[in-house]
């Protein structure tokens, strides 16, 4: 905490990311709470979160721009569209859901507890799996032609990482899907750039 009111008030740091999970006695959110809204550009302060909801942000949740930076750059256009996301976390799922809400497709949420969630995701467009379990979504879960984005990074062997998708099975149904790794991945780390280069330059405004 004394290092984060440190550097809240050090002009030459202009954007700060706490990495979680912290260690159990540490309290997450009380450590989110403490980062200057100003220079949190991985968007989680409630003030952030708050301008989320409410579509006049600043800073958008590092994955979630990814994703949607994806979307764009395909030339896929979301307004009217069926977009289902797969998981409800503070990090990816809920933030997901708001920015394709606010670019205009109809948003389903589901999780890994959702009653029958084949039949949601059998009728998206747009589907987001960020449910955090290997190989969750199987290819006869998909809508033939759908635009299929994998967030999941699940490491079920020393050298093998798989998604929240079975690739093999889904790459046969859907008309565009991301790998893992190589996918969402290196978007995060691009959109984690872009926030902090906004943060310079509002911290410097």
């Amino acid at each position: 905490m004394a290092l984060i009111d440190k550097i809240n008030k050090d002009s030459a740091v202009s954007g700060i990311l706490c990495q979680l999970p912290l260690p159990e006695h540490i309290d997450e959110q009380e450590v989110i709470n403490a980062i200057d809204p100003k220079k949190d550009v991985d968007a989680f302060h409630p003030i952030n979160v708050g301008k989320i909801m409410t579509g006049s942000y600043d800073f958008v949740p590092c994955t979630p721009a990814g994703v949607m930076e994806l979307i764009k750059e395909s030339g896929i256009d979301i307004t009217g569209k069926e977009c289902v996301v797969v998981g409800r976390s503070n990090i990816v799922g809920k933030p997901m859901a708001m920015l394709l809400l606010h670019q205009n497709g109809t948003v389903t949420i589901c999780h890994s507890k959702t009653a029958d969630l084949a039949e949601k995701t059998r009728k998206a467009d747009i589907l987001v799996a960020a449910v955090g379990i290997p190989n969750f979504i199987k290819g006869d879960m998909i809508k033939p032609g759908a635009v299929v984005i994998d967030v999941g990074i699940n490491r079920i062997a020393p050298k093998k990482l798989v998604g929240d998708v079975e690739f093999e099975s889904a790459e046969q149904t859907a008309g565009a899907i991301t790998p893992v790794p190589g996918g969402v991945g290196p978007m995060t780390i691009a959109m984690l750039m872009k926030n902090t280069l906004k943060a310079a330059v509002l911290n410097n405004a």
